[in-house]
């Protein structure tokens, strides 16, 4: 157990990991191509870039699979990769990308973890884009599709499903301001993106239950909106953020309602009948936590692009972000345990009784430049401050029934490639060996003793 920290014996402890971050072979099988090789390529790193290979997952899952086992961790949320099973996002199934997901939930079964899958963890396959994506509703209709295709075939192994992982990203950096594939820059016109997403995570809960699937949520980050200072301006720029950030898509899927109504009448199609699907009763909902945004008004400094958390952002939003006066991560977020206790706190709240049981479906950092890759006891200290925040809220009455990880190897990590490691499992690049860090060890004595 995390010292002087117990958590009830039933309390599942996981660790997590993506596709594209990890599985590699992007041209094999029957793998169609998604946005993020498309964005890759447009970056100059054809064919896939370090994705190409990643971790090699895709080949060497026993090996990571046994890695989970030795850990003791007792689920693994992994993603099915849309563009592996139906390359076209539409029409024909791929045999052999679902093959290799049957092959690995049986591995996990063997091994006595549960397997946890994410069907959309931001891979769109790149002839839906070309299509219109996530800007046009037809996307959520092929998803729905897709979901009900890997139920088929796992529905009877798979523990958990999630629809979607954090729509949010995809929204505001994919199609707001471009710095995740697709490199869309459509600012507050990408706003229908959300809308759909939604509308196809709904679509999707009900061909889950369709097709047998059980214990359905979500994966989607939240974290506090902090205003830069008391004055008006900056707790009134905070509240546009925080409903951007955090409401926009919890609040609909909850509630069954946008959060301001402006919002929901700049949204296409029939909303109104739209949420009825997209609140479709989930049996959990799943947070990403991360750290806190500090948000201030937008003024006459906010004329040129600046960087926080190593994302650019453009200027002229209707507000600024702030960097964090503390200990901050690799890559420049706040390390305040404080904030994810008060985001659960504050769903409690905000949702009361609507609000089913929680799990932290990711949680982890990438330390700063200069830790040492093995002897990561930085991370252990995140992790560390952050079960206490976790146990903390629980002991306020937040119904949390699980933590996982990110993730279980360093992996690829978006457009930062693969600078930033969030393993607890070191990865070398160059011959792929795995080597477990310290942080391991802590992770695996922590399971040990909760159980």
């Amino acid at each position: 157990m995390v010292e002087g920290l117990s958590f009830p014996p039933d309390f599942l402890w996981g660790v997590a990991a993506s596709a594209f971050q990890t599985e590699g072979a992007v041209d094999e099988d029957g793998r169609g191509p998604s946005v993020w090789d498309t964005f890759y390529a447009s970056r100059g790193l054809p064919g896939g870039g370090p994705a190409r290979v990643a971790t090699d997952h895709y080949h060497r899952f026993p090996e990571d699979v046994a890695l989970i086992r030795d850990l003791g961790a007792g689920a693994f949320r992994f993603s099915v990769a849309w563009p592996r099973v139906v390359p076209a996002g539409r029409g024909a199934v791929n045999p052999a990308g679902l093959d290799f997901y049957d092959r690995l939930v049986d591995e996990l079964c063997a091994a006595g973890i549960a397997p946890v899958a994410t069907l959309y963890h931001w891979d769109t396959p790149q002839p839906l884009e070309d299509a219109g994506g996530w800007l046009v509703r037809d996307t959520a209709h092929r998803f729905a599709e897709y979901a009900a295709v890997v139920a088929e075939r796992l529905a009877d192994r798979v523990s958990m499903w999630l629809t979607l992982n954090e729509p949010r990203e995809v929204s505001m950096l994919g199609y707001a301001i471009g710095y995740h594939a697709p490199g869309r820059q459509l600012m507050l016109d990408a706003l229908p993106t959300a809308h759909h997403q939604l509308l196809a995570h709904g679509l999707a809960v009900q061909a889950l239950r369709a097709a047998g699937a059980n214990r359905i949520g979500i994966a989607a980050s939240h974290a506090p909106t902090w205003p830069a200072s008391p004055s008006e301006a900056d707790v009134a720029a905070a509240a546009i953020f925080d409903d951007l950030n955090n409401w926009l898509f919890a609040d609909p899927i909850l509630l069954g309602r946008y959060p301001d109504p402006g919002l929901a009448a700049a949204l296409p199609g029939p909303v109104a009948d739209d949420l009825r699907i997209i609140s479709t009763p989930l049996d959990w909902y799943g947070i990403n936590y991360y750290s806190p945004s500090i948000v201030g008004a937008a003024d006459a400094s906010n004329t040129a692009t600046t960087v926080v958390e190593s994302v650019p952002l453009p200027a002229g939003l209707p507000f600024t972000l702030h960097e964090y006066d503390g200990p901050r991560t690799g890559l420049g977020g706040a390390v305040a345990p404080q904030a994810f206790r008060e985001i659960l706190t504050t769903f409690r709240d905000r949702y009361g009784a609507a609000l089913p049981p929680i799990y932290v479906t990711e949680n982890g950092t990438s330390p700063p430049p200069g830790t040492p890759d093995l002897d990561d006891g930085v991370r252990i200290e995140y992790l560390d401050g952050h079960l206490r925040a976790l146990r903390a809220a629980m002991d306020d009455g937040v119904d949390v029934r699980g933590y996982f990880v990110w993730s279980i190897t360093d992996n690829i990590e978006w457009t930062e490639g693969v600078e930033q490691r969030f393993g607890l499992v070191h990865v070398d690049y160059a011959t792929l060996q795995r080597t477990p860090k310290a942080s391991y060890g802590w992770y695996r004595d922590v399971i040990k003793g909760a159980s």
